[in-house]
């Protein structure tokens, strides 16, 4: 079976590691992993590039060709570039080791041209070479050239509004699949719903601000995006609850709750609601959910700065 490598920002490691796991279990279940530091590598039945395009924390990424013991390179390595115009190398180092990189990518290369046809470009070629270095073990591997994912736009946004890679990753955690739908209870600016769609997710939002409804169908127009948007109550999700598969969410606070009930009091009354054997992902102020002693399979820390502290909760 196919084996892929991912190296990820070490900005939310735990979270950034947990998400790829996620999503390669949602292609296929029976996938195996292997984590070295923030270098995660996959054997799965799914392509790399699969995996990769749903992440959030993703630097680099493809297949594994084979184990390293050392640098010698023969033309075995190299039969990926049989039909390739145009290659660079690059080096990946995660060891303690220190390693003049530039020379090892010039000397690389130097050994390829000669098994090879194909000639240097560092910008945009057709197959990118990859030797990585960890202080376990080392790798070669090699990507594809592919065209890169366009973002979901909005034409309008708000200070406070929810971070798309949290975003992206809340999804991802609960492994919802193409196909599948999400609810966002408290859908804002439509986050959310503008990430899901993107995946192939459907999605519907509830929000009681119809100032935030009308943004969010603006935003969602603004990409040709069709989720579902409704001003209602985050308590019309108990009328809703067969109509999708999770929630992800981000609880109200401070100058983003536009209603004059406490947050806690909010919270409460969302957990007595939620729907049963549904999956979940909220994202809340520590400090409430911990005087609330809300409880799930996961915890995530997300510190903002020295006054706030957000916890993602996976249920």
């Amino acid at each position: 079976m196919p084996e892929s490598f991912f190296v990820l920002s070490k900005d939310q490691l735990k979270i950034a590691v947990d998400e790829i796991i996620a999503i390669s279990k949602s292609f296929d279940r029976f996938s195996k992993v292997k984590v070295i530091s923030n270098l995660v590598i996959i054997q799965s039945k799914t392509n790399w590039y699969e995996i990769s395009k749903r992440a959030s924390f993703v630097k680099t990424s493809g297949q594994i060709l084979r184990k390293m013991s050392g640098l010698f390179l023969d033309e075995e390595h190299f039969e990926i570039l049989k039909n390739a115009k145009t290659f660079v190398c690059r080096i990946i180092n995660l060891s303690s080791n220190q390693f003049n990189i530039p020379e090892l990518e010039n000397s690389m290369g130097d050994m390829i041209s000669k098994f090879s046809n194909a000639k240097v470009k560092l910008e945009n070629p057709d197959i990118t070479v990859y030797l990585i270095f960890t202080d376990k073990e080392n790798f070669f591997g090699f990507s594809k050239k592919i065209e890169d994912q366009k973002r979901p736009k909005k034409v309008i946004t708000q200070p406070h509004e929810l971070d798309w890679k949290l975003t992206r990753t809340m999804i991802n955690l609960i492994g919802l699949k193409e196909g599948e739908t999400v609810c966002d209870p408290f859908c804002g600016t439509g986050t959310t719903l503008l990430e899901a769609e993107s995946m192939g997710i459907h999605a519907i939002g509830l929000d009681f601000d119809k100032k935030m409804v009308e943004i969010t169908k603006k935003n969602l127009k603004e990409n040709g995006y069709k989720s579902k948007i409704i001003h209602a109550d985050f308590q019309e999700i108990k009328n809703l609850s067969d109509k999708f598969d999770g929630i992800v969410t981000d609880f109200p606070y401070g100058k983003t709750s536009k209603t004059s009930e406490k947050p806690e009091e909010i919270i409460k009354k969302f957990v007595a609601i939620m729907p049963k054997r549904k999956k979940m992902a909220i994202m809340y102020k520590k400090e409430l959910g911990d005087n609330l002693k809300l409880k799930g399979s996961k915890k995530y820390q997300i510190y903002r700065h020295k006054s706030l502290t957000r916890t993602i909760l996976i249920k």
